[in-house]
């Protein structure tokens, strides 16, 4: 998917539509990973959707609960989806900057390579 690095630099008109496509990919796996925390606090905290939502978001980006956990299904949950939100946020952000990161290093290769 990303070009070896003894291939030249992606021009930078596809290396906007590779940032557009990763980019769109972690949106995605935000909107999977907060629909999961949305529902399970909806159903396990009964908390209205837009509490649940809240909490999902505060969960997700590392922030904490902002709703007390009042039953024993609750608090599994909330520490399940705690565990699971720490690892997908880092793997999302991860995806997000692949792109970026990987022209950088691409680049700083390819000049390197040139001066010796």
């Amino acid at each position: 998917m990303l070009e070896h690095h003894s291939k030249p630099l992606l021009p930078f008109r596809d290396f906007l539509i590779r940032l557009l496509r990763f980019t769109g990919f972690a949106i995605v796996l935000i909107g999977f990973s907060l629909g999961i925390g949305v529902v399970g606090y909806h159903y396990f905290s009964d908390l209205p959707w837009l509490d649940a939502l809240l909490n999902a978001s505060m969960i997700l980006t590392g922030m904490g609960p902002v709703d007390p956990m009042k039953t024993d299904g609750a608090k599994w949950f909330a520490s399940l989806y705690a565990i699971y939100s720490g690892v997908a946020f880092l793997s999302i952000v991860a995806v997000f900057l692949t792109p970026m990161v990987h022209r950088f290093l691409h680049k700083h290769h390819l000049m390197n390579f040139k001066e010796q």
